[in-house]
Order: structure tokens, then sequence, then C-alpha cells
């Protein structure tokens, strides 16, 4: 059993940053694959960034947020960090984290996501 609680959201302006957070329980945490998700008022959840499991050498991100976000993991402290640089208006949403077993398949289907956060709220003003 895993659980997941998300903080670091709030209020920034456009252009500046936050670092999103995702604190797990759970003795096997380190072997499973994480990922953002978020999702925009008014629309659907979309995919943001996964990291693998285990050594986490391999992470995936969005086109929208390729070359600003930066996902990353501390298993010793049982935390995935989700860097946000440049941030946009278009960026505002509730931002989930989400774990999952990492059988080496695609992660951007949340689907298969197992736990999940209860989501933190960022705002970016223009």
């Amino acid at each position: 059993q895993v659980q997941l609680v998300e903080s670091g959201g709030g209020l920034v302006q456009a252009g500046n940053s936050l670092t999103l957070s995702c604190a797990a329980t759970g003795h096997t945490f380190s072997s499973y694959a994480v990922g953002w998700f978020r999702q925009a008022p008014g629309k659907e959840r979309e995919f943001v960034a996964a990291i693998r499991g285990w050594t986490a050498t391999s992470t995936d991100y969005a086109d929208s947020v390729k070359g600003r976000f930066t996902i990353s993991r501390d298993n010793a402290k049982n935390t995935v960090y989700l860097k946000m640089d440049s941030l946009k208006p278009e960026d505002r949403a509730v931002y989930y984290c989400a774990a999952r077993r990492d059988f080496g398949l695609s992660l951007r289907d949340s689907r298969p996501y197992e736990y999940w956060g209860q989501g933190t709220r960022v705002i970016v003003s223009s």
C-alpha cells in the first residue's frame, strides 16, 4: 500500500518557479514509477511528467512542459519532486502525483496508476 501527499502548490507570477513535492509512505516506493498529472478548470486530466522506479534514470515529459519542468526523486526520503520553471498562465491546474508498479511500459496513461495523491493547486498570474 502506498499513500501519496502532494505539497508546494500556490500562487506564483508568470515566469517564476515552483517546486512540488510528492511524499510517499510504503517501503516499496522506490520500485514504483511516479507520474505527475494536472487538471485545469473545465479540462480533462493530462500527463505532465513521469519518472521510472528503482534507478530512476529515465524520465518523460509532456511536450508542453519539456525544457521547463524537471521531475526527480529521492528514494531515501520517499519523495518525488516536480520543479517547474518559467511558469505560464496555462500551467494553472491542480497537480496530482500518482504511483504505479513499473513494468517498463509507457507512463503517460493515467489508468494504470494505482495510487493517487489529493492534489495541490497551482495558480499562475500573468
